[in-house]
């Protein structure tokens, strides 16, 4: 990889499907990519789906940071089409998937065009992101929306769960708890 990289935040969600394979999957492929390593991810968290009317099961959803030398467009580009591997169609939305990838951010791009908004446009008003997000990134501070921890304060009302490794309880999170504790 050149000197020249950015560290960019995908966001993944899953409701259909295997979302634990599926995920696994997904940080292989992102570690895959051309000019791209994989440098953390988060843990997997569970929520329910937001703004749909119809019964879907919940959401898996985590977080992954890549550093990469790929232009923000270019990476899209490559998520799509692991989201296209991935058997995702765009029939109809907010419709149950199996696999969802966001580009939240990358570096401290700011845009806005038709196909690619960054820092990606409701990431301030989804705990199944920020969580994740300050999970791996606690120090963040969001291109034009400020550091992270306020923003994670704003979404306090939405609960979302994090899903152990194997063999050990859930536990609700509260997002009103300090992001460190």
């Amino acid at each position: 990889m050149t000197s020249a990289t950015a560290r960019a935040y995908i966001a993944f969600g899953a409701n259909l499907g295997d979302p634990f394979a599926t995920f696994a999957r997904t940080l292989e492929a992102l570690d895959a990519l051309p000019l791209t390593r994989l440098a953390a991810h988060s843990s997997c968290y569970r929520s329910a789906p937001l703004g749909v009317a119809d019964e879907q099961p919940d959401y898996i959803n985590a977080v992954a940071a890549v550093d990469t030398a790929l232009s923000p467009a270019a990476l899209l580009d490559l998520l799509l089409a692991l989201e296209a591997a991935g058997g995702r169609t765009r029939a109809a939305a907010r419709a149950p998937r199996p696999i969802d990838l966001d580009l939240l951010l990358h570096g401290d791009t700011e845009l806005r065009a038709p196909a690619l908004t960054l820092p990606h446009p409701r990431l301030h008003q989804r705990a199944f992101v920020l969580r994740p997000l300050a999970e791996i990134a606690p120090g963040l501070v969001i291109p034009g929306l400020g550091p992270l921890a306020p923003l994670l304060e704003t979404v306090r009302g939405q609960r979302i769960a994090r899903v152990p490794p194997a063999g050990q309880p859930a536990r609700a999170v509260d997002t009103r708890t300090p992001i460190g504790g």
